[in-house]
């Protein structure tokens, strides 16, 4: 059975499995789904179709599912689906979809959200990635599996963060941080390779060297990116990295970090 404190608020219909622990002042609304072996510390809020998966550990004072920021909302039933394995630490806020999107903000498995940290309606946030202190995404964001996010940076709506890439604290994004990157800034540019990241998540030294060329070519040759990738497909192996980063390039709709000068540093 769930361990439940006499002081928390279950609204009839939700859902929750055995092993999950709610703890003092927590609130929970009728179509709220909590699953095996999680825990809601205490004062935590969960709202509308929420569904949140096994073994999460969520902090105080944490709000989930509650109606988006935008003024288009008018209440239609959209929610807010989160995986396993994730760390939600005190004062987060994650909103749920809008009608704008597909209804839904989607949350993978095994990330480490510290506090403050906001994700507004429809984002869509892969696995494995770090959020630092109070990192704000604003609607529809993309954040691809591996990311790290840092403390108080804010990221434009539509805007995407790929996979294994490193965005600086304090950083201002505005356009696409192409995957294995690393950018920063208030007008967020781009800084090479997330080398030190890819050798902790078990690159090879081969896959990594393949990825600096690419890099060279797409942002340090003075090339457009449509000249530019052309150069890197007739150049490079087309490895699984490779096409990922190309296919992310081409998909952009709000343009693509450029590279600071050269020489700058962080």
């Amino acid at each position: 059975m769930p361990e439940i404190h006499p002081t928390a608020i279950i609204n009839q219909g939700a859902e929750i499995d055995e092993d999950v622990v709610i703890g003092p002042y927590c609130i929970l609304g009728s179509k709220v789904k909590i699953r095996k072996g999680t825990v809601l510390m205490n004062n935590v809020v969960v709202e509308g179709d929420t569904t949140i998966g096994e073994d999460c550990r969520i902090f105080p004072f944490a709000t989930i599912g509650l109606p988006p920021q935008d003024l288009k909302y008018k209440g239609e039933p959209t929610g807010v689906r989160i995986g396993r394995g994730n760390i939600i630490r005190e004062f987060i806020t994650i909103h749920r979809g809008s009608v704008g999107g597909d209804g839904y903000t989607d949350i993978g498995d095994n990330n480490f959200l510290m506090a403050y940290v906001h994700i507004a309606h429809d984002c869509k946030i892969g696995s494995g990635i770090i959020m630092a202190n109070a990192a704000t995404l604003a609607g529809h964001v993309v954040v691809e599996d591996n990311a790290v996010i840092g403390g108080l940076v804010a990221v434009h709506q539509f805007t995407r963060i790929g996979a294994y890439a490193m965005v600086g604290g304090f950083s201002g994004v505005g356009q696409d941080v192409p995957p294995y990157t690393i950018a920063a800034g208030p007008r967020a540019k781009l800084y090479g390779l997330n080398v030190v990241g890819l050798k902790r998540h078990g690159f090879s030294e081969e896959t990594i060297s393949e990825l600096k060329r690419a890099y060279r070519i797409l942002f340090r040759q003075k090339l457009s990116l449509t000249e530019a990738i052309k150069r890197v497909q007739q150049e490079l192996p087309y490895t699984d990295e490779i096409a990922h980063l190309i296919e992310f390039i081409n998909a952009n709709k709000r343009g693509i970090c450029r590279a600071a000068r050269e020489g700058a540093s962080l």
